[in-house]
């Protein structure tokens, strides 16, 4: 594409417009209507001729055609109600997920491993202000998630199984209550 100083352009991936103002090489130059003066690779412009504006007019968003259209979809209503997105940290407590080997370790030392791994992720959580955290424990024998439930005790939390059809049986979900202050 051939642009000269003067021509419309575009920018592709912005709602940028304006007019070629400098060329020097695959740098173009663009004063756009407000006056501002930025730089762009020759690739990343699009020259606008007399019949693309007709089109280009659903892009300002001020536009009463758009409005219309955009009041004409906004009067379905949706059943559902979307909570606002919740940060939730996940934790996998199986060992292989914490060490690369376990040569050397016996249960005592793998289970002080996995709940000294907890606690830390818990109180880096109250720190962050992270109110949910899911700790993947497993199933096994059950030793494991009594622990993690006595250390959940000791601060200020709410604990229960996590979502079944996401994680199995083997997780618990964590609630950590927010001071409002």
């Amino acid at each position: 594409m051939c642009l000269e100083i003067g021509n419309k352009v575009a920018v592709l991936d912005d709602v940028l417009k304006g007019i070629v103002t400098k060329i020097e090489g695959d740098s173009i130059s663009v004063k756009t209507t407000d006056g501002m003066i930025f730089d762009f690779n020759a690739k990343e412009l699009v020259k606008i001729e007399t019949e693309q504006k007709e089109l280009s007019k659903y892009s300002d968003i001020n536009n009463p055609l758009l409005k219309e259209k955009v009041s004409l979809n906004s009067t379905k209503k949706s059943v559902f109600k979307k909570d606002k997105k919740e940060v939730v940290l996940e934790v996998d407590l199986h060992i292989n997920q914490l060490v690369n080997s376990t040569r050397g370790m016996d249960n005592f030392d793998m289970l002080n491993l996995q709940l000294d791994t907890a606690k830390r992720k818990l109180e880096f959580a109250i720190q962050k202000r992270i109110s949910k955290l899911v700790f993947i424990h497993g199933v096994g024998e059950g030793v494991l998630k009594s622990e993690l439930q006595r250390l959940f005790n000791k601060y200020p939390v709410k604990f229960y199984d996590a979502s079944y059809k996401k994680y199995g049986l083997g997780a618990t979900e964590v609630y950590i209550y927010q001071n409002t202050i």
